[in-house]
């Protein structure tokens, strides 16, 4: 293994997540031999990369091909959800869809966060960053609306603390962003028509609760604030969890 391939996966290995602008991210995502070289040594143990150009970081994941052999075999599946309770994974869906799809669509147009709904997109500009395009939702909102369903505050304020050490969301103060996995270890492809016309279809009925909310201007705030699913497994947590993606 040549240093640099042994340095970027053991960073990921440490730190679960890096910035797509990192030096040697750029180089994964961008230089053909070395990204094979990368997928070839994960791939010898069992993981692979996670990347989508929606998303400011990347991460390592199990490979599909091993995963029953992780989990389980034949009939007989041990759920992996990071140890999230029943309750706990449907508030991860809830946050994926008010904040990851909102997201994407502005990220489609070229729109940044901060832009008027009735602009005229330069569709020449580059793709925004999760970043410039985040959309958070409000605290205060979310438990209006979804409380009743999710075990009411004590239990949502238990598993958003969970969702926030898994890296999923950030909060700030009374806001709820994306954090740097939210839109990594969710399946877009798989969720979205379901979450849309399906499980949360009454709710995008609806013009939805949200505070738009640039991820750079939300860490200013941070002197001042009090803090059937397929979500990918990230390695350096799975000696804490036991589930399998529903």
């Amino acid at each position: 293994m040549n240093d640099d391939s042994q340095i970027l996966i053991a960073r990921l290995l440490t730190h679960q997540t890096l910035r797509r602008d990192d030096k040697m991210v750029k180089r994964v995502l961008s230089d053909e031999q070395f990204r094979a070289e990368v997928d070839k040594r994960l791939l010898d143990t069992g993981l692979k990369l996670l990347d989508n150009v929606y998303a400011d970081h990347v991460t390592l994941a199990l490979h599909r091909a091993v995963e029953p052999k992780i989990f389980g075999a034949k009939d007989i599946w041990q759920n992996n959800n990071f140890g999230l309770t029943r309750d706990g994974v449907a508030l991860l869906v809830v946050l994926w869809a008010q904040i990851i799809l909102p997201k994407r669509e502005r990220q489609e147009t070229h729109q940044n966060a901060d832009d008027e709904q009735n602009d005229l997109f330069d569709k020449d500009r580059p793709l925004p960053r999760a970043e410039d395009s985040s959309i958070g939702i409000s605290y205060t909102a979310l438990l209006a609306d979804f409380g009743e369903k999710l075990g009411k505050k004590t239990r949502m304020d238990m598993n958003l603390g969970t969702l926030s050490k898994l890296g999923f969301i950030e909060r700030r103060a009374d806001l709820i962003v994306e954090g740097p996995l939210l839109d990594l270890m969710m399946d877009t492809d798989v969720l979205k028509e379901r979450i849309i016309n399906g499980a949360l279809a009454e709710v995008f009925q609806r013009a939805p609760i949200t505070v738009t909310v640039p991820r750079k201007a939300v860490a200013d705030t941070d002197a001042d604030a009090d803090l059937d699913l397929d979500v990918a497994t990230s390695p350096a947590d799975v000696d804490d969890v036991d589930d399998q993606p529903l």
